[in-house]
């Protein structure tokens, strides 16, 4: 498998329980940092096509700004309503001052 890792931001560009909108290999990508750990799914609400990256962070979970939604971090998985279709999660690594994603090879089946 070769490596898919493209360079997303820079570690310092997240705040802690923040989040930055960018774009990786054409995606548009939320990456998080929430409870020391590094996140990137994608940045688009599978309920209301919303930019999850404009929403409020914590406990491991982006929340979008529009209707509520919630969003686990770690799986995508909607945690409350109106959503019910997960978000894509996507790998990612340190690299030195680099954050990498890997938007080919999402960590879950969503869409």
């Amino acid at each position: 498998m070769s490596d898919s890792f493209e360079r997303a931001c820079a570690v310092a560009d997240v705040p802690d329980e923040g989040v930055v909108a960018t774009e990786v290999g054409g995606v548009e990508v939320a990456v998080v940092k929430s409870e020391g750990q590094y996140f990137a799914v994608r940045d688009e609400c599978s309920h209301a096509q919303i930019q999850l990256s404009e929403g409020d962070v914590g406990n491991c979970e982006i929340e979008c700004w529009l209707h509520g939604s919630r969003f686990s971090l770690k799986t995508g998985e909607p945690l409350s309503l109106p959503a019910y279709d997960p978000v894509p999660v996507y790998p990612v690594r340190v690299d030195g001052d680099d954050l990498l994603v890997d938007v080919k090879n999402p960590l879950n089946q969503a869409s």
